[in-house]
């Protein structure tokens, strides 16, 4: 239960605790020598115009460890590399049990904060916790606090600060710009503080970055992640890093995971590497990222944008499955909750988030999603479908593709915008340039930003592929009578 912030109820929390100044504005200066102990930072999530999840972690150390460094090689060794304890890594972050609570306000002197409870974390939980806000206030950017303390002494860290806005009212108008990015992996990252184009995003202010899978490569990136502890590893490593962090503490997040953040590469439900499960997969990905329910879900901003993430692991026939009407990526519940709310939708502007594509074109050999032949029953029934339905204001943001592009279909007209690898050193695979898809063609890293505009009688979506540095590479704009 959420409740109005006070000193005394933040004592009795815990009869052990040390007597400190825990006023709402408290922050690192009032805990001298104690700086905050989390060092994958936190995240705002899942933010609607009243809601908000917060994810937060409490750790053995303030900072990320330095030690054993992997090789910073792309690919699976041939043969299993010798390491210490995983705890010992370089970018590990061991978790520590005890207590966190988040204290938020969208005043900036942090007056009539509200506090959580405080919530016990441990090994069962990976040391995380989500904490689920409501009652905000639409259009209304929050700072919030995440406090933590030990179990044993009862000591309190430093707070970690972050801040988020709220999505405006369903019939408000307001200009907004997100950005959407994919595919970063570790030993390519570009930066010993993370990929170049966190602070290319950071400097843009967007009020959320959409996460398209792939956020982490447990495959690809050593080492391959074949049980729960190393799986662990690589989320702890890629989101300590300090441009990352930074990032998640600035501004609102929405994720979708694929392949190689569940298990590995083209994978279904039912597979397995080592001692790591699917299933098991799914689970970790549920303790890193902040997701209230079901991977599939939807989120209005305004009267004029409205978004919709998919899942396509959760629910996949196997790739080798004869491709035909029982063949899915979807599954028969998402599809039909994705019909029947996109129909049901007045937004301006419809954008799909998909963590990967539905027009293309992929290259050859490709079997895994609705731009392949082996897919392509359910490939071409969304494609008809979005034809049909929503031909005019409805577009496609993808992942999982390692070059840029925006291409429209052939034969239904669908739009589809590919956000492109998180770094250059990442960018690879295109089939090369196909006049009957392609408006654009880069085989290069970057993002994709999203901007808002209402001009009078006018609403103005605009796209703009943007390389690792920030730059405009192309840039794609539409407008409707509103």
């Amino acid at each position: 239960m959420n409740q109005p912030f006070s000193r005394r109820r933040l004592m009795q929390a815990s009869a052990a605790a040390v007597v400190l100044p825990l006023t709402p504005g408290a922050n690192a200066t009032t805990f001298p020598g104690v700086p905050p102990h989390q060092a994958m930072g936190a995240k705002a999530g899942e933010i609607t115009d009243t809601t908000a999840i917060i994810w937060a972690r409490l750790t053995v150390s303030p900072e990320r460890r330095k030690g054993f460094v992997f090789p910073e090689k792309r690919g699976k060794p041939k043969e299993a590399i010798e390491h210490p304890p995983i705890d010992e890594c370089d970018g590990a972050c061991p978790g520590m049990a005890g207590r966190i609570r988040v204290s938020y306000s969208p005043n900036a002197d942090f007056s009539d904060a509200i506090a959580t409870d405080w919530v016990e974390v441990n090994a069962g939980s990976d040391f995380s916790h989500q904490f689920a806000l409501k009652g905000l206030r639409p259009a209304t950017r929050y700072k919030y606090l995440v406090w933590t303390q030990t179990l044993v002494e009862g000591a309190f860290h430093a707070p970690l600060a972050g801040y988020f806005e709220t999505a405006p009212s369903p019939d408000a108008t307001r200009d907004l710009t997100f950005c959407m990015m994919t595919c970063q992996g570790y030993p390519d990252r570009g930066h010993p503080d993370g990929h170049p184009i966190y602070p290319s995003m950071l400097a843009i202010k967007p009020k959320f970055v959409v996460y398209a899978g792939d956020n982490v490569y447990y495959d690809n990136d050593p080492p391959s992640a074949d049980s729960v502890e190393l799986a662990r590893y690589h989320w702890q490593r890629m989101f300590s890093l300090p441009r990352i962090r930074d990032m998640l503490l600035a501004a609102g997040c929405y994720f979708t995971k694929d392949d190689h953040d569940t298990l590995a590469n083209d994978t279904w439900p039912g597979a397995k590497e080592g001692s790591l499960t699917f299933a098991k997969g799914q689970d970790i990905y549920r303790q890193q990222v902040p997701l209230g329910g079901p991977c599939f879900r939807t989120f209005r901003w305004g009267k004029d944008l409205q978004i919709w993430l998919t899942d396509g692991r959760d629910f996949r026939s196997p790739n080798k499955m004869p491709d035909g009407p029982d063949k899915s990526i979807w599954g028969r519940e998402q599809k039909a909750w994705f019909k029947k709310t996109v129909k049901e939708s007045d937004a301006t502007w419809k954008l799909l988030l998909s963590p990967t594509p539905i027009v293309g074109p992929d290259r050859k050999g490709k079997n895994d999603n609705h731009a392949n032949e082996g897919f392509q029953t359910e490939g071409d029934e969304l494609r008809k479908w979005m034809q049909a339905n929503v031909p005019e204001n409805f577009f496609v943001l993808c992942g999982d593709r390692h070059w840029q592009y925006y291409s429209i279909h052939p034969e239904t007209k669908v739009r589809e915008f590919s956000v492109g690898p998180a770094s250059n050193e990442h960018a690879s695979g295109s089939p090369g340039f196909d006049k009957t898809y392609h408006q654009y063609h880069r085989v290069k890293g970057g993002f994709l930003a999203v901007s808002l505009k209402r001009d009078g009688g006018r609403s103005e979506i605009r796209f703009e592929h943007r390389d690792v540095d920030g730059r405009i590479v192309n840039e794609v704009k539409f407008e409707r009578a509103v």
